[in-house]
């Protein structure tokens, strides 16, 4: 099969290659001089790149087209040979759930599109209500936070209701947009988002059925669900962790001290050292007899079953994680922090501003492009996870439970362990959707606000 797929490679390569010669003897006899020379410089150039192309045509692109080709295939063991097409039926099985849980999840989806909907209106209401122009626009947003709060209430006798409510709401916000209601955005994102919290938990603790619950019971019934539910859990909780660390690694660093190549050095070194040697030390430190536990005692703590207790899986696996990428993180962070030029600083200093102030208006906007990059490539790298759990747990997705059960971790036993490669194929586009969309809305969230010094 990849014998096959290699020779066809090939055979397009060269075509490639004869068009382009084709195309740069005819140039020649036909063209002007100048364009000629343009021509001869470009056909050249994708000459060079040809190798590069054929060897990521060989190993990258080509098994990525047919492993979404084999998606939709039954190819197992027993049909190795001959996979049968079966359609969508690979996806659909990964969401399906073992046993029926008590809340459905058109339940769950519309109860939170209402949920966040009359969130957006109801910070509309008091952050923006004065910015809006136009009096139709301000009755809109009344209307709708009014209507979205009584729905809530009702949310858990009147399921239809919330089906109504939000998609009302969607409608009308999306109208608001288009007409730009709103022309200048509040600045008052981390007081909007403790707000969101706290009206969060209010609805929660009043019983109003959502996504999270239901995901919490669907993560039982579902191994996949709860691989999503593990690998989200885990980016979400080592992804912010590292990042701040690395900063406030960066910026120690980037002071004027003694040594700093030495500190460099020591905190680039997990980075470079293997994966498997750093999860088999760390499997020791939270050994029941590990160093770990051994200082927790001295401390007068109680032992900590980290490798044991399922509740500690994915934190352990952080830990891990993210002293390993700090050190390469904060590297990156240090060269953007000493691209930043010094004249930024003397004025701020001679305007009398303090070291914060310099943090908050010169140091963190002009950091922006360096702190958008580590985002995207540490929270894509953080949905790859897998080497450590499958060493810390010798080849199992932690001690019990499937508590270490991560996307990466169920397509490689799906495909190596289980040998159902359609599955595995289509689990893997699943993860790369995920990932594409997470990575869509951080882009989207940060474009407007990263800064280049100019």
């Amino acid at each position: 099969m990849y014998m096959n797929a290699e020779i066809t490679i090939l055979l397009y390569v060269g075509l490639i290659i004869v068009l382009l010669m084709i195309i740069r003897l005819l140039g020649r006899k036909f063209l002007k001089p100048v364009k000629y020379r343009k021509l001869k410089e470009s056909v050249s150039a994708y000459l060079y790149l040809l190798p590069s192309f054929v060897v990521l045509g060989l190993f990258v692109f080509w098994p990525i087209i047919y492993s979404f080709y084999l998606s939709f295939f039954k190819w197992d063991f027993q049909n190795q040979d001959n996979p049968i097409f079966i359609g969508f039926e690979n996806y659909i099985k990964l969401f399906k759930l073992d046993k029926p849980i008590s809340i459905s999840f058109n339940s769950a989806f519309f109860n939170t599109l209402l949920l966040v909907m009359s969130f957006i209106f109801f910070m509309h209401l008091i952050f923006d209500y004065k910015k809006i122009e136009k009096r139709y626009q301000k009755n809109l947003v009344i209307i709708m936070s009014c209507l979205g709060i009584i729905a809530l209430f009702l949310a858990n006798s009147v399921n239809y209701l919330s089906i109504v409510i939000s998609i009302i709401q969607l409608i009308i916000y999306t109208f608001l947009i288009v007409s730009d209601f709103v022309t200048q955005k509040s600045n008052k994102t981390f007081l909007k988002l403790l707000l969101f919290v706290a009206f969060y938990a209010f609805f929660y603790w009043f019983g109003v059925p959502e996504i999270i619950s239901f995901l919490l019971l669907a993560k039982q019934q579902s191994l996949f669900i709860k691989a999503i539910w593990n690998t989200t859990y885990y980016v979400l909780l080592s992804t912010p962790i590292t990042i701040f660390l690395a900063l406030i690694v960066a910026l120690l660093l980037n002071q004027k001290v003694r040594g700093k190549a030495f500190f460099r050095t020591i905190y680039f070194i997990p980075f470079v050292t293997s994966v498997v040697a750093v999860s088999l030390v760390w499997q020791w430190l939270f050994n029941d007899n590990g160093l770990i536990n051994y200082f927790l005692i001295q401390l007068g703590f109680s032992k900590v079953s980290w490798l044991k207790d399922q509740a500690y899986t994915i934190p352990t696996v952080a830990i891990i994680s993210i002293w390993k990428m700090v050190g390469y993180y904060s590297i990156i962070f240090l060269s953007g922090l000493q691209n930043i030029d010094q004249s930024y600083y003397e004025a701020a200093e001679v305007d009398g501003a303090s070291p914060f102030q310099k943090f908050r208006f010169i140091t963190l906007p002009l950091l922006s492009p360096t702190t958008f990059f580590i985002i995207i490539v540490a929270m894509i790298g953080a949905f790859k996870v897998f080497d450590e759990i499958f060493i810390l747990y010798v080849g199992m997705p932690g001690p019990y439970n499937n508590s270490g059960m991560t996307l990466v971790y169920y397509i490689y036993d799906k495909f190596y362990n289980q040998q159902r490669m359609g599955e595995a194929s289509a689990a893997a586009y699943v993860l790369f959707g995920i990932t594409l969309v997470f990575t869509f809305f951080q882009m989207r969230a940060s474009k407007k606000k990263i800064y280049y010094d100019s």
